[in-house]
């Protein structure tokens, strides 16, 4: 049925499944109809977070695909009117190499592992940022996917061996055909930004076989029908494997239920994606230099963003407190900081050290410092003057990004929609707006798995072909609680 009428598509009212893979803990969600209206809940969580090998940074796979088959089986016991589909959303720019017999070589390297900062170093001699920025339209960052490829050599991995990113390995893992989703392979820094495919030129450039990478395939695409053990049961035996938009972050923006026009976005997580839906892409040297970027959207047009560290900074601050019996939660770090008036003053959240993982409030500290500004004793009582300085920090940075925003856009923006987790963060929601000017809205939290659902009801209304905007939005409304 259309999106005008007042029931799903599909038959039945079947039940669907959207996962959602986080870097800190993956979610498998369901969706039901309850006399025509839809109803979402997580039904499991699978703890995650990157796992110290020796050197050399990874993701725990293997416990990742089992929790997910947990998921999914407890999402099967929920739903006797059986699930129509299954989608993949989660973090870009990660991969995995497969064998001959098309099993992982080895487990994914996490982005934040140091092995990229020589491969990058290496390729901005014969392929200048700005070259790659104009070429690919995504920002070259050094977690970048094209820089994860060519350190794969010094590591000893054969370049040859496929790979796929990790949102559609899970979709093949669960039986669908290998392929990249146009929204998860625009953050590689390796498609070409006028064609939207691979760009031939960048992978013979980089010494980069293009063999080994998947097709390129749109949002919304079906990809085949669950197999294996799962295929066993009856709530999968003819459920659908949906590509949507495998970036968690594409994901996030299709479930969005109102139009962007003059409205910027804020993607509020472990990192911050400041930016808004733009219809060409964005390539100049002020858009480089501004670190901006253009990643593809579910429906058409770009998600035209600058990253920014965002609430990891926080996070990773509670764990060295944790791990020094120094326990709090982030409600009451937030309602703490609220209350707190004193504060040193604002750093830089995208200075290197900050990107890095443990010693934060140390890190914070030397940053603190470096601006010729008093340092904070970290000692039990000063958590909530560590989480000010992040928040008004954060807050200063949006500010910053909303302003160069706005001159590259050439026209003024109106209003900030706040998504993600950090939409319930009324501290920086309030700094935010003092510091920017604009009035805000805020979102879904779990907005990647709402986008998500959006896209598995608009793709099966079209039966795979071409994703509508308005389609996207429509189910968007009808899922936001908003």
């Amino acid at each position: 049925m259309s999106v005008d009428g007042n029931r799903a598509p599909g038959d039945e009212q079947r039940a669907r499944v959207a996962i959602d893979l986080g870097g800190e803990s993956c979610r498998v969600s369901l969706l039901r109809w309850r006399d025509g209206i839809p109803a979402v809940e997580v039904v499991y969580r699978i703890p995650n977070g990157p796992v110290q090998r020796g050197a050399t940074l990874h993701w725990p796979l293997d416990t990742i695909l089992a929790g997910i088959e947990q998921g999914l089986r407890q999402a099967a016991r929920k739903s006797p009117e059986g699930i129509a589909s299954i989608a993949v959303d989660g973090w870009a720019v990660d991969y995995v190499r497969l064998g001959a017999d098309g099993r992982p070589l080895h487990d994914p390297f996490c982005y934040r592992d140091e092995r990229t900062i020589p491969a990058k170093a290496a390729a901005d001699l014969f392929a200048p940022p700005l070259d790659i920025f104009r070429r690919s339209g995504a920002q070259p960052l050094r977690i970048n996917t094209v820089y994860q490829l060519l350190a794969d050599s010094a590591s000893g991995i054969d370049t040859s061996a496929p790979w796929v990113c990790l949102p559609e390995y899970v979709l093949h893992w669960l039986g669908g055909r290998l392929v990249a989703e146009y929204t998860n392979a625009t953050h590689t820094g390796l498609v070409d930004v006028a064609t939207g495919d691979w760009s031939h030129e960048l992978f013979e450039l980089l010494g980069i076989p293009i063999e080994a990478a998947p097709p390129i395939v749109p949002a919304g695409t079906i990809l085949g029908l669950v197999q294996g053990v799962l295929a066993a049961l009856d709530a999968f035996r003819e459920t659908e494997l949906i590509a949507p938009a495998c970036h968690d972050t594409a994901s996030a923006i299709a479930g969005i239920p109102v139009s962007l026009e003059s409205t910027a976005y804020i993607c509020s997580g472990t990192w911050s994606l400041v930016g808004t839906l733009n219809a060409t892409p964005i390539t100049s040297l002020e858009a480089l230099n501004a670190r901006f970027t253009n990643q593809g959207a579910a429906a058409g047009s770009f998600c035209f963003h600058t990253n920014v560290n965002g609430m990891w900074l926080l996070k990773q601050c509670m764990e060295s407190w944790s791990g020094e019996g120094r326990a709090l939660t982030i409600e009451e770090i937030v309602s703490e900081a609220a209350a707190c008036k004193s504060s040193p003053g604002i750093i830089d959240v995208d200075a290197d050290p900050l990107l890095l993982a443990g010693k934060m409030p140390e890190r914070i500290n030397h940053e603190l410092s470096q601006r010729g500004l008093d340092p904070i004793a970290d000692v039990t009582g000063n958590e909530p003057i560590f989480a000010r300085v992040i928040f008004e920090s954060l807050a200063s940075r949006y500010a910053t990004a909303v302003s160069s925003l706005e001159k590259m856009l050439g026209r003024k923006l109106e209003r900030i929609h706040i998504l993600g987790g950090g939409s319930l963060n009324k501290l920086l929601t309030e700094l935010t707006a003092q510091r920017t000017g604009l009035p805000i809205e805020t979102g879904e939290v779990e907005s990647s798995t709402v986008g998500n659902f959006a896209v598995q009801l608009a793709a099966s209304e079209t039966n795979g072909g071409r994703l509508s905007a308005k389609a996207t939005r429509y189910w968007a409304r009808r899922l936001s609680k908003k």
